[in-house]
């Protein structure tokens, strides 16, 4: 009796199954133009996009996550922020703070009741003499910076980001509030 010709998956009996994992050959024949191919020649009438649509895809390695770009940059990053205290007669004290991520320590702090652009640039470079600076440098958007500080970054060379704008989420139209009032008493009235 003569073999059969119709046997599915066809095989080349001198070089072992077509659906061998090890075979190199096998891997890069199974695309979807050629699958929709063998399915066309079932019978089975489907489209080559949805061939491709429930292939497996080789898994490519993600892009860099925001925390994994803090965990590898840490020991290269330096915060900046200011900090209001109250005193015992009322008055307002500003301190400047840098903070190191990478054993969160305190690296520099500065106190004045005046911060000024000039006096928050002279802070930096005197918390970091010679060439002990950081890579990074990340602040806010305090105006108490001015123009002085990212350019005494820039001389040390040290990348500091400009912060972003503070942008509002698309809530609609601002709606005004009329005040409505009498002499001791202030009301405030929403439009509908």
């Amino acid at each position: 009796m003569e073999e059969s010709s119709t046997e599915w998956p066809p095989r080349d009996r001198s070089r072992g199954s077509r659906s061998d994992p090890k075979n190199k050959l096998d891997q890069s024949s199974l695309c979807a133009p050629r699958i929709h191919g063998e399915l066309l020649k079932l019978g089975i009438d489907v489209g080559e996009t949805t061939v491709a649509k429930y292939m497996v895809r080789p898994r490519r390695p993600s892009s860099q996550t925001w925390k994994t770009f803090l965990k590898n940059h840490r020991q290269d990053m330096v915060s900046t922020d200011f900090f209001v205290v109250p005193t015992a007669t009322f008055r307002l004290l500003f301190v400047f703070l840098m903070l190191s991520h990478d054993r969160r320590r305190i690296v520099h702090f500065g106190v004045t009741a005046h911060p000024t652009a000039e006096w928050t640039a002279q802070q930096l470079i005197t918390a970091f003499p010679w060439n002990s600076t950081p890579r990074y440098l990340l602040r806010d958007r305090d105006g108490s910076y001015g123009e002085p500080f990212p350019q005494a970054a820039k001389a040390m060379q040290i990348r500091a980001p400009v912060p972003r704008s503070v942008q509002p989420p698309s809530l609609g139209r601002v709606i005004e509030i009329p005040q409505v009032g009498g002499l001791h008493h202030r009301y405030e009235r929403r439009a509908a």
